[in-house]
């Protein structure tokens, strides 16, 4: 696949950018749509999701440097250049959740309240933020046969498009996609539940995503790693069990206490 969309005034425009954007945009939109519900300010939308993104970014990048530390400690420059890709979606989760935990402290807003209002839409951007692994050939599996992936009913144009090097690869960012896809229309219909806690949609994702993850990442063949483990899969398992802990203790609170869909 070409990973250059277009080339503008002489700058090469990637399709990941495009992707990131597009995901961006969106679940943008969608947090906006439902703060109002809740009587929320959009100029204090506007600029949490400005901070949440340019610190969760930056920690996507640091979080991808840490554990390629051995390349870019002897090219330092490379470091800045997230153009040629290299990010970390848990290194973003977690610098975008401290940030946003630290604004809303700083207005005085329930941070549980909005993180159950991000995450939802949070999975559309993920779904949508790995197309552009798609276009750079990245974020696959091992090698496998065409007739394979034409027995999974994958699309002709995702299977042409893990051809790389003449040698067909599982299409795991297709896999993680669509299983955020799911996750994002399902937690669309769990947040209108009447009794729901404030802090359960998070704690939702949190599980959800990573059950996915842990056996998505089992497959790739790029993955960041911590000695002989797959950091994605330990990152997994530890959200996975915070997200169980904190929905059970949520779950013990009175019937009509602390309830998301309460303004």
């Amino acid at each position: 696949m070409n990973p250059v969309a277009f080339t503008l005034f002489g700058i090469e425009v990637k399709w990941y950018s495009i992707m990131l954007l597009i995901g961006m945009t969106l679940g943008f939109f969608i947090v906006l749509r439902e703060a109002k519900r809740f009587n929320y300010p959009t100029e204090f939308i506007v600029n949490l999701f400005f901070w949440v993104i340019v610190v969760g970014l930056i920690g996507a990048r640091v979080y991808y440097c840490i554990f390629n530390f051995a390349y870019y400690s002897e090219n330092l420059i490379d470091i800045f250049k997230v153009w040629e890709g290299g990010l970390a979606i848990h290194g973003g989760i977690i610098a975008g959740f401290i940030t946003l935990c630290i604004y809303c402290k700083m207005h005085n807003v329930n941070p549980f309240k909005m993180t159950d209002i991000v995450v939802v839409p949070l999975l559309l951007g993920q779904a949508i933020g790995r197309w552009g692994n798609f276009f750079n050939s990245e974020a696959h599996g091992a090698a496998t046969t065409y007739f394979h992936l034409k027995e999974l009913h994958i699309p002709e144009k995702i299977i042409e498009g893990m051809k790389i090097g003449g040698v067909y690869y599982q299409p795991t960012f297709f896999y993680e996609s669509i299983y955020c896809l799911i996750g994002f229309i399902i937690l669309m219909f769990v947040r209108r539940i009447r009794h729901l806690k404030r802090g359960q949609l998070t704690c939702l994702y949190m599980m959800y995503y990573s059950v996915g993850r842990f056996f998505i990442e089992a497959m790739r063949t790029d993955s960041l790693m911590l000695g002989g483990f797959k950091m994605a899969q330990l990152m997994s398992i530890g959200l996975f069990i915070a997200g169980l802990i904190i929905f059970i203790i949520l779950a013990r609170k009175g019937k009509f206490e602390d309830l998301y869909n309460e303004e």
